[in-house]
């Protein structure tokens, strides 16, 4: 395996908070470079609910050609590890017609598989599956939560119990593996054979609360309402426990208003960006890139690095 300057290939990360401008830096670059993108969202996988997910429209992948954007049903099992494999198998055939690949998204734990590789797995049983998501529909995550400390006391402290997608990962692992979760994590850094360059754009924390809201809006506009419930109608599957549809199914319940599920919805985006800023910040390889001049900057650094690669082969 390549190492150092002789990489040859350049992956371009596009990472950041949602509603950051990511979707638009991603396909000017892929366009300028004349390559593709990977879609880096845990939810944009889905094909019947991309305005939730603010998938790119038919509109932007007629520009581009996306990787893994509306390709699973609802019901369909997809996780970090499979991201992982999927995601190095496509750039291998991207990189027989490009130098540079684009990554675009906002999963953390997807843009950390890719780049730094991730522990090998136990693929989860059907029925370790089944038996997980009956737990949880039938008993809520109290039930699930409580499964965990028992099967991985070290994991249950640190791990963020509001993210039940997260939880009922390790629940399934340690009853799968017969092994706590906690002990499975190694956390070595895996050797790719191409360069990474990580951006993400910073907006000042107040204007992204903004665009945030403006975006809830949006998707109201555009039908989110009428999605959700042709998706919830569908069943309790672990792909709509999800901002958006968490909401929209408190409001058919009658637990709350429309208007109380609308800013409920924004609330929790702006949650849920707070803590994708958290782990960026944590990432010393990220290149903060500001709104005004986000596409000049980025190409400049690409085409300095990709040209110092070029002159090492």
């Amino acid at each position: 395996m390549m190492s150092g300057t002789d990489k040859y290939n350049t992956l371009v990360v596009v990472t950041g908070a949602t509603a950051s401008g990511k979707t638009a830096l991603a396909i000017e670059l892929a366009e300028h470079f004349n390559t593709e993108i990977i879609s880096a969202d845990s939810r944009q996988l889905y094909r019947d609910i991309p305005i939730g997910t603010a998938a790119p429209t038919e509109c932007e992948r007629s520009r581009v050609f996306h990787h893994l954007v509306g390709c699973l049903g609802l019901e369909d099992y997809y996780s970090a590890a499979l991201f992982e494999t999927d995601a190095l198998a496509i750039l291998k055939e991207i990189y027989k017609k490009s130098r540079v690949a684009v990554v675009c998204g906002g999963s953390m734990m997807y843009i950390d598989a890719l780049c730094r590789g991730i522990d090998e797995m136990p693929t989860v049983s059907e029925p370790v599956r089944a038996y997980v998501l009956r737990l949880l529909n039938e008993n809520g995550p109290v039930s699930v939560l409580a499964q965990l400390q028992i099967l991985d006391p070290v994991y249950y402290e640190e791990v963020d119990k509001a993210n039940m997608r997260r939880v009922v990962h390790a629940v399934e692992i340690c009853l799968e593996a017969g092994m706590p979760y906690s002990q499975l994590r190694t956390g070595n850094i895996k050797e790719r054979d191409f360069n990474i360059i990580k951006f993400a754009i910073e907006w000042p924390r107040e204007e992204l609360f903004a665009r945030i809201n403006s975006r809830v809006d949006m998707m109201m506009n555009l039908g989110l309402e009428d999605e959700a419930r042709r998706a919830l109608a569908k069943g309790s599957f672990n792909s709509l426990n999800t901002v958006g549809y968490k909401e929209m199914a408190a409001y058919f319940r009658d637990d709350m208003t429309r208007d109380e599920a609308i800013a409920r919805i924004a609330k929790n985006t702006r949650v849920y960006a707070k803590k994708q800023l958290t782990w960026l910040k944590r990432d010393s390889d990220v290149i903060w890139l500001s709104p005004v001049d986000a596409f000049d900057r980025a190409c400049s650094v690409i085409e300095r690095k990709t040209a110092s690669a070029s002159s090492h082969n």
